[in-house]
């Protein structure tokens, strides 16, 4: 009978990142939300039986280097509910409906389901315009954008 630990062999996956729900997305402006939390480093989107979720990838401040918890008798409770019952090391592969990686891979996805542009195309003019400054004025460049 083997005493190894699951523990032992863990590379601490379940201490890498964090997932948050999202409410599900039925807007333009919902997925424009979405879009732009994609545009930040260290930062997915997925879909599990339904539920939206942004995933935070990042290290847990004290996970140590052998891959064990620098605050054990102190961790969170969230932490104290993981378990080798439920840890990722055996998990096998997530189970994701839908994973987004990028904001463009969501941006294709919202049009699909929506059945129009996330983006509204612009026409841009450019009008002059001046403002007084005591000197006869700063003439700026204005621009219009129209949508379409």
């Amino acid at each position: 009978m083997s005493s190894t630990c699951l523990c032992d062999k863990c590379s601490a996956l379940c201490c890498r990142y964090f997932a948050l729900p999202l409410d599900r997305p039925k807007t333009v402006r919902d997925y424009d939300n979405i879009r732009w939390y994609l545009m930040h480093e260290n930062v997915v989107v997925f879909i599990e039986k339904k539920q939206w979720y942004i995933g935070i990838l990042a290290r847990c401040k004290h996970l140590q280097p052998d891959n064990r918890c620098g605050i054990y008798e102190q961790r969170p409770r969230v932490c104290r509910g993981y378990s080798t019952d439920n840890c990722d090391y055996h998990g096998g592969e997530y189970d994701f409906d839908v994973l987004f990686t990028s904001a463009e891979q969501l941006r294709e996805y919202a049009e699909k389901k929506l059945k129009r542009p996330l983006i509204a195309r612009s026409v841009r003019n450019r009008k002059r315009l001046v403002v007084p400054n005591g000197s006869g004025g700063i003439s700026l460049s204005v621009l219009s954008l129209q949508h379409g």
